[in-house]
């Protein structure tokens, strides 16, 4: 018995080690020497590891997560040296063609869930991370990815706005300062954001970001075009 044990112990370990480095996290500190690795312990959570709001931010971006910290998590922290300051690390370029308005460009790979808010002559003014859907919904028994493409903000919702369709057969499901891109699918702000593809094909993001979005980026800016692709 004891023997079988300690197999199934070994076994438990290599995968929830397999799975530790897998994460989001895991990986960006495996691959940039700019990050450490940390696993995560009993006990820990994002408001004792970074009592500095400004750091506990930009290490919950860089790891595109807000969900609450589990043992065993690997989470990838910069070093002190790169400094506090989230543009410093954005994942995407920070200056593109003109585009001549306001534009959102998303990217729904896994390598880097993210969003990025340029102004009409290029720049980057913010970014953060974005969980897409995640393939197939087995609430609704079939697919539910984002569709990747060029569409447009055509309805917005405050922080009151929520689901007519999720839970299947309820809704009612929180959906702040959402953001509707195409048919029934829209930007919106989530405490649900885990560092990988999760949703019905909707782009959950950070709270604050939806609602700066909203209410900031996209405020009298009329249809400002999103443009989802499979990377930037």
């Amino acid at each position: 018995m004891k023997t079988k044990l300690t197999v199934l112990a070994s076994i438990f370990l290599m995968i929830f080690s397999g799975v530790a480095s897998a994460s989001f996290g895991g990986r960006l500190c495996a691959n940039d020497s700019r990050f450490t690795c940390y696993t995560v312990k009993r006990g820990d959570t994002w408001q004792n590891l970074f009592s500095n709001s400004e750091r506990r931010d930009l290490v919950m971006r860089l790891n595109r997560m807000n969900i609450r910290l589990q043992p065993g998590m690997r989470i990838a922290i910069p070093q002190s040296s790169y400094g506090n300051n989230m543009m410093d690390f954005s994942p995407i370029r920070t200056q593109i063609s003109p585009p001549g308005k306001k534009v959102i460009m998303v990217s729904i790979s896994p390598n880097q869930l993210v969003f990025g808010a340029y102004n009409a002559q290029g720049t980057l003014q913010y970014w953060g991370p974005i969980s897409g859907g995640r393939g197939y919904c087995p609430d609704i028994g079939h697919g539910c990815h984002t569709a990747t493409g060029n569409y447009a903000i055509y309805n917005k919702g405050g922080s009151g706005c929520r689901s007519t369709k999720f839970p299947v057969g309820r809704g009612g499901a929180p959906m702040p300062y959402c953001m509707f891109f195409h048919g029934g699918f829209a930007m919106h702000g989530s405490y649900e954001v885990p560092g990988y593809n999760a949703s019905h094909g909707c782009l959950r993001m950070f709270v604050n970001d939806a609602e700066w979005l909203n209410q900031d980026f996209t405020a009298g800016a009329g249809r400002v075009p999103v443009i989802i692709r499979s990377s930037l």
